[in-house]
């Protein structure tokens, strides 16, 4: 089963084509992150998804229902975290779940809830003005869970959290997904997208350049990756430069680290270096995302040109 089709969709504001002709499957059930420069056309695509904006051309499905006509039965099956949204200052979190919960017709066990995204019954229980900007993103992604939505659309998770916060949003996405829900998943942060995500599609210059896995993409790419050895003493007569394959050396007291465009080079590079020093360990690393990220984008473009509006009633709007 697909949780969200586009076909050819398109959407220009004048002269500028923000997506152009996308073609996208997220199956349900799965963890896709969606990545992308700004400007790629992240945004307004979940704008259409969401029915904020509407398409220039193509179409959408979002849980099977098109947003043109059936917006409301999708955002009551749909949980929201948006890029920069909003809070009320002067409410506290148990109270932003309360309104969330009554706005969308559902039971929340508000305490559960709050414990579950890492905020205490004391902070459940002061106003948000006072709240950190982690703090104020644990609360919007509990606020995206009230109601145990089919589908999960979080633009940018991380931001604002600390290390243990971004471990915290990584186990419940997954326990989302093994749970049967989708998540669709954008974020700048690639180590957090890997980490998570069964599978990737990469947007640049309004277009879909990719999607797959990242064993996939690597596959594709055929990316070589790197490989560090920790040595006894580095030998002075290394000359590894001269191993086919093999694009940079970078030597320390007691390591040798080195990079590849083919994955094969790193056996040569082995077995060379096992001639000459005595190898205390190996390890060997794959092409990283960022990588895969940099060769399918450009940085032609530099602003998406409509934003995430805070007019869905998952979005909690901030005080003027």
């Amino acid at each position: 089963m697909t949780a969200i089709r586009t076909r050819n969709l398109t959407k220009r504001f004048g002269d500028v084509v923000a997506v152009d002709g996308l073609d996208l499957s997220v199956n349900e059930g799965e963890v896709f992150g969606f990545l992308g420069p700004n400007g790629a056309g992240k945004s307004t695509v979940i704008n259409v998804l969401l029915d904020f904006v509407r398409p220039t051309e193509g179409s959408a499905t979002v849980l099977g229902h098109d947003p043109q006509t059936d917006a409301g039965r999708i955002r009551r099956r749909t949980g929201v975290l948006p890029e920069g949204g909003a809070l009320y200052g002067r409410l506290t979190g148990r109270e932003h779940v309360e309104w969330v919960a009554r706005a969308n017709g559902v039971e929340a066990d508000v305490d559960a809830l709050l414990k579950r995204v890492g905020l205490s019954a004391d902070a459940a229980d002061r106003a948000v003005e006072g709240y950190s900007k982690g703090m104020a993103q644990r609360l919007a992604f509990g606020l995206a869970l009230v109601g145990d939505p089919d589908l999960l659309i979080l633009d940018e998770p991380s931001s604002g959290l600390d290390p243990t916060g971004m471990q915290d949003l990584r186990e419940i996405v997954r326990a989302e997904a093994d749970e049967g829900r989708t998540v669709f998943f954008s974020s700048h942060l690639l180590s957090e997208v890997e980490a998570v995500c069964d599978r990737i599609g990469i947007m640049n210059d309004g277009r879909l350049a990719t999607t797959g896995t990242p064993e996939e993409l690597r596959t594709d790419l055929d990316l070589g990756g790197s490989i560090r050895f920790d040595v006894a003493r580095v030998p002075d007569d290394l000359a590894l430069e001269s191993v086919a394959g093999v694009e940079t050396v970078e030597t320390g007291d007691s390591s040798v680290a080195v990079t590849v465009s083919d994955p094969t080079a790193k056996i040569a590079v082995a077995v060379r270096l096992a001639e000459r020093a005595r190898v205390l360990d190996i390890v060997s690393e794959d092409a990283s995302l960022e990588q895969l990220f940099n060769r399918y984008t450009s940085s032609g473009r530099t602003a998406d040109p409509t934003p995430v509006p805070s007019t869905d009633p998952l979005v909690v709007e901030g005080e003027r």
